[in-house]
């Protein structure tokens, strides 16, 4: 049954997922007596409370709602599965409707234009001419696909959102279909909900629960196409395999479309399987590559980003010898090398592409620096550009090396977004002659393919970065496949230079490496020794306290390997220790979603986008109430640094006193405090407790038990990732050096 009534305020607001809780009046009596608002209301209407997605929040249209009453904790209340937006058809109405906030990118002025332009046709021209909107003064075409973009997402989104609301999706796992499938996203979700298989983090099992539930035929092709689909992202998500052999992706096919069916007639052949993968070849939805399976867009960005590499490779090279200016600047630097430090600045200038790796103290900073300079001797008009994979990461760079135009890759290549697009052209090739990419083990297949896509015809590439620290969090391997592949030049610096003399730090990082438990204790690399994870937290908060007073909360990190499990998980870790440091004031907290914040609070930017990249940590200053865009919230970064926020980009913003290990990646800090428990020990490897570490440049703490520390030297996870992004560099280098040869 439908319902008309009209916004009266919001209840709650999550600006991540959209999820909307609103009071609605109205005047319609069949409003059931328990869903009535006790209060009395001077308006003498009815006021009741609908839970929906993007539900309109203004009061500048009726609503005609459908949908179940449901009882709740919060009462009685209305579950819009449908919502339509009805809009006064006068002149005020529709400028009260364009100017109410629903649609980003007209404010209250332009509204008035544009109703004074088109007046009752306004509505029309939206829905089917928008870009009718350019004759109007102040809508330019970035403008107007602003406002074209907010105004097809607010109804593509509210519709998938109620189409979804079965599937119980967590609101990450919503923002993707949306961006996976965007205004599609209702069309194929109902006529094929198999597709969500596409998606990493929507999981086969959810959507084939559903879908059986409905009675749909357990050997139809699209669920098996589904199954296919899932298990190829499964083992990007999960592994960061770029494929999965034949062998493996049947067995993991048939596991999802079997697991759940006890009688062994009904479960799915093996020929049913092999007949769908073979229709998924011949249609192109999937690759075969010798005798391995990737997606259509893996495949692409490995085959891609090997082309792109083995074209650097085959480029002929100016080989230069640079010992002269080598030696103007090691006496402008003031500094010795090192024979493999040399090395690694003459091998720079005899190619195109070229990589140094290398373990924290072995001096790979000085070495970046001996070859800017020889550079900028060499060729004084040609530009240098430095980059990482994180803002902190490149901030670093540009501190060490005196660069100061160093910036993240997402930046540098113009990009939005994890798995965004291009802000600039395509075709753009950097310009610069010299590209250094620092902490380049972070560089996953994707983001590779971005970077090597854009190197000019006349620019070297120098990879930096330590082989030893995590794998990418996204698929692939791509700086180990590089150094294996053998054909790229590698220098190796395992000699220790950095750190003040008596430092442990680079000392047992090497030990770890070397499987080696003989560690040195002392004033900078301690143990806090403890029994579980309760008495782990009340360890970590009192030498949290003890660090911050000496070096400031901006250089001491907790880091931990649990996200949300335990008293000495990050979340558990947070919300303890803000208490002590950032304690509540009068001034009402601040709620986005599931998270409170304060002013004060030192907070972390989890996705890269325009205003901050992945992984950058500042304080929260201030919050502001701005009558036309709502709550604004400052976020200082660095001295000269704040950035303003909206309370939707909030979503990407949570609390950094303590924060996971793969997180920190890229990251520098004077302490670093690592809890190391039994309970932690499925996550406690030797790479994991090594990149830990090596984030500290003053001293480390370890909270708990030594033998998880001995154990974890022992256990190896950098085990093969399914890629074939070294074999694919080697046959395009053999087949370009081929067709140069017969050119």
């Amino acid at each position: 049954m439908a319902y008309t009534g009209i916004y009266e305020r919001t209840i709650f607001y999550n600006p991540v997922n959209k999820y909307s809780v609103i009071s609605v009046k109205t005047s319609d009596r069949s409003i059931p007596e328990k869903a009535r608002s006790a209060y009395r209301h001077r308006d003498n209407m009815i006021h009741f409370a609908a839970v929906g997605y993007e539900l309109p929040r203004t009061d500048q249209v009726s609503m005609i709602l459908d949908g179940e009453w449901k009882e709740g904790k919060n009462g009685f209340q209305l579950h819009v599965t449908k919502c339509e937006e009805v809009v006064p058809q006068t002149r005020e109405g529709i400028k009260g409707y364009l100017s109410s906030r629903l649609i980003k990118g007209i404010g209250g002025k332009t509204a008035e234009l544009i109703v004074d332009r088109f007046g009752a046709d306004t509505l029309h021209v939206l829905e089917n001419e928008p870009e009718r909107l350019l004759e109007i003064r102040g809508v330019s075409k970035a403008k107007l696909e602003e406002i074209i973009a907010s105004y097809n997402e607010s109804r593509t989104l509210r519709d998938l959102m109620l189409l979804l609301a079965p599937f119980q999706i967590t609101p990450t796992t919503a923002t993707k279909i949306y961006d996976h499938f965007g205004a599609h996203s209702v069309d194929i979700l109902r006529n094929n909900p198999f597709e969500l298989c596409q998606i990493s983090g929507f999981g086969f099992k959810r959507v084939d629960a559903i879908m059986r539930k409905n009675n749909w035929p357990l050997n139809s092709p699209m669920r098996i196409r589904g199954a296919v689909f899932a298990a190829l992202e499964g083992a990007k998500g999960d592994g960061g395999h770029l494929y999965l052999d034949a062998e493996q992706l049947r067995k993991e096919s048939m596991a999802l479309l079997n697991s759940m069916i006890p009688v062994p007639q009904m479960r799915v052949k093996a020929d049913d399987l092999e007949a769908v993968i073979d229709d998924m070849l011949l249609q192109g939805k999937i690759i075969n590559s010798n005798g391995n399976y990737y997606l259509v867009k893996t495949f692409a960005q490995e085959d891609e980003t090997a082309r792109s590499i083995a074209r650097l490779l085959c480029r002929p090279v100016e080989r230069v010898d640079v010992q002269d200016l080598l030696t103007r600047v090691r006496r402008q630097l003031g500094v010795e090398l090192s024979l493999q430090q040399t090395e690694a600045v003459h091998m720079v200038f005899r190619s195109d592409l070229s990589i140094i790796t290398g373990s924290p103290g072995t001096g790979k900073t000085t070495v970046l620096k001996a070859v800017i300079e020889v550079f900028k001797l060499l060729k004084p008009s040609e530009n240098i550009l430095l980059a990482a994979p994180t803002g902190r990461a490149s901030r670093r760079m540009a501190e060490s090396t005196g660069v100061n135009n160093a910036s993240t890759l997402h930046s540098l290549l113009g990009l939005f977004g994890e798995d965004g697009g291009f802000r600039k052209c395509e075709e753009d090739m950097l310009d610069a002659g010299l590209i250094i990419v620092d902490e380049s083990s972070m560089m996953d297949m994707w983001l590779a393919r971005q970077f090597f896509s854009r190197i000019g015809p006349n620019t070297k590439v120098l990879l930096v970065g330590d082989a030893d620290q995590l794998q990418s969090v996204g698929a692939g391997d791509v700086f180990r496949e590089l150094i294996d592949c053998r054909l790229i030049p590698v220098t190796v610096l395992n000699e220790i230079f950095r750190q003040k003399k008596d430092s442990l730090i680079a000392y047992n990082a090497q030990k770890i490496n070397n499987n080696d438990t003989g560690f040195f204790y002392g004033n900078d690399f301690t143990v806090c020794k403890c029994a579980n994870q309760e008495e782990a937290s009340e360890h970590l908060r009192n030498l949290y306290l003890a660090q911050v007073k000496q070096y400031g909360v901006d250089r001491v990190q907790i880091l931990s390997p649990f996200r949300s499990t335990g008293a000495a998980s990050v979340d558990q870790l947070n919300e303890a220790i803000r208490e002590l440091v950032n304690p509540q004031t009068e001034e009402a907290d601040l709620k986005v979603g599931s998270l409170y914040f304060r002013v004060g609070d030192k907070v972390m930017q989890n996705k890269n986008s325009i205003k901050a990249s992945n992984g950058d940590i500042g304080f929260i200053r201030s919050f502001r109430h701005d009558e036309r865009d709502g709550m604004r919230i400052s976020i200082q970064f660095s001295p000269t640094r704040v950035v303003e926020y909206s309370m939707e980009e909030m979503g990407h913003v949570e609390l950094a006193y303590a924060t996971t290990v793969h997180k920190a990646q890229g990251s520098e800090f004077d302490v670093v405090l690592f809890p190391l428990l039994r309970s932690h020990a499925r996550m406690l490897t030797r790479s994991l407790v090594y990149t830990a570490i090596t984030r500290a440049k003053s001293k480390v703490i370890l909270v708990g038990q030594i033998g998880m520390l001995y154990m974890a030297v022992h256990k190896d996870d950098t085990g093969k990732r399914n890629t074939q992004l070294g074999h694919r560099i080697s046959l395009y280098t053999n087949t370009f050096k081929v067709q140069q040869r017969s050119a």
